[in-house]
């Protein structure tokens, strides 16, 4: 259905501006109208389903993309506006007016139009999934079944900003080494495919024999230099290779189980899953969404498969009576400090606080570990690179050496 962007004169004559879903102009004035304002200016931003292909096919608008902070902030703003006493729709029509994303504002619109119509939040929320996840949806559900949306959305911000707080974190600490690795593979290339057959032109004349690390070093600088499409060739074949053994299940369990068991690497994986695992599972909880609800929920964030199979089995022996911290404790995956605390949390009443201590624990631990580990990774690379320059110029020199023997 396609939306216009409006402005309008209430009845005292203040000038208003807003978007509204319509089968048409006119019918987008008619319901301006019927609101008590006095329509203006109407203009369609969006063409509805025919619009939505022809964009697809087109490069994308700027600020057409929506951004995971910009959610946070609205679902905080919404949060505030309720806590203030104002209801829903007035309350989403405050939040088309703040937000700057003509794409986010759009969605909005259209949640807010079916809010009005009568439908509940949720429902609204759940036509958008790529923007809403399942978890921000069942949060809601639950925080309009207890009356608390208010409460329950500032939950979801703090959620959502905590999440996003330490993926930046990640990303900031892994953008150093990533970077100094391609710039040292280009410096690398660079210098065996155009420094190096300038240097061996030297021992082209001679007859001597070369030593075989110069025969070597030869043989790779040419056939870089003048077959370097297909090595770029060999290289995308080998990830679309990759990628396509990962999307077929025997492929993503068996990287999935490469992930929980690789030395080095398994301890950060399995706290990575364990602080999604808990935080998840206690923002749910504290939102009043049911224990065996919320773990179908939280087996589909933690992205493996054998954890997964873990929280299947944690749901049908939750229905048999079972607690989940003996279910848990039969399971490798899970640390004993993380049952521990669901132990604890279940025979005080407190899951959610104990769960909650867990998360904050477990991401102080993975930063401090990833922090350890990109400043291992800088001294290795440059190891890396500081032997393989100390090959090249040893190559160089072999020559150098034995013809000068000959020569005395």
């Amino acid at each position: 259905m396609p939306v216009y962007e409006y402005s309008a004169l209430n009845p005292a004559g203040k000038k208003l501006k807003g978007i509204i879903e319509a089968d048409s102009r006119t019918a987008a004035r008619q319901k301006i109208r019927q609101a008590g304002n006095y329509p203006v200016d109407i203009k369609e931003t969006l063409s509805g389903k025919k619009g939505e292909k022809k964009r697809k096919l087109s490069f994308p608008r700027l600020g057409g993309r929506i951004k995971q902070q910009e959610v946070h902030i609205a679902t905080r703003q919404l949060a505030t506006l309720l806590g203030a006493g104002i209801p829903l729709v007035p309350a989403l029509n405050g939040l088309i007016e703040q937000t700057t994303n003509p794409a986010f504002r759009t969605i909005i619109a259209q949640i807010k139009d079916q809010v009005n119509e009568g439908n509940s939040l949720t429902a609204a929320l759940s036509e958008h999934p790529r923007i809403f996840s399942k978890i921000y949806i069942n949060m809601v559900q639950a925080g309009e079944a207890s009356g608390s949306l208010d409460v329950v959305l500032e939950r979801l911000a703090d959620f959502g900003e905590n999440q996003q707080a330490l993926k930046s974190r990640i990303t900031a600490a892994l953008i150093y080494p990533i970077f100094m690795g391609f710039v040292g593979v280009g410096v690398l290339f660079t210098l065996i495919t155009v420094i190096i057959p300038k240097i061996t032109k030297v021992f082209e004349g001679s007859k001597q024999a070369l030593p075989l690390p110069t025969l070597f070093l030869i043989s790779l600088s040419n056939m870089l230099a003048h077959y370097w499409w297909l090595v770029l060739l060999l290289i995308i074949a080998l990830i679309i290779g990759v990628r396509y053994v990962l999307d077929r299940p025997k492929g993503r369990r068996f990287w999935d189980r490469m992930k929980l068991t690789l030395p080095g690497l398994s301890d950060i994986n399995i706290k990575i899953a364990s602080a999604r695992f808990s935080r998840t599972l206690s923002s749910l909880l504290h939102a009043g969404v049911p224990l065996f609800t919320s773990l179908g929920i939280v087996k589909n964030i933690l992205n493996n498969t054998l954890l997964a199979d873990v929280i299947d089995n944690a749901a049908v022996e939750l229905e048999k009576g079972k607690s989940l911290s003996d279910i848990l404790r039969k399971s490798k995956w899970f640390t004993p400090m993380l049952v521990q605390m669901i132990a604890v949390g279940e025979q005080s009443g407190a899951l959610e606080k104990m769960l909650d201590k867990a998360a904050t624990s477990y991401e102080k631990e993975i930063e401090a570990k990833i922090l350890a580990l990109t400043s291992m990774i800088e001294p290795i690379m440059i190891l890396g690179m500081g032997l393989v320059v100390a090959f090249i110029v040893i190559s160089i020199l072999l020559p150098i050496f034995e013809m000068n023997q000959l020569i005395r």
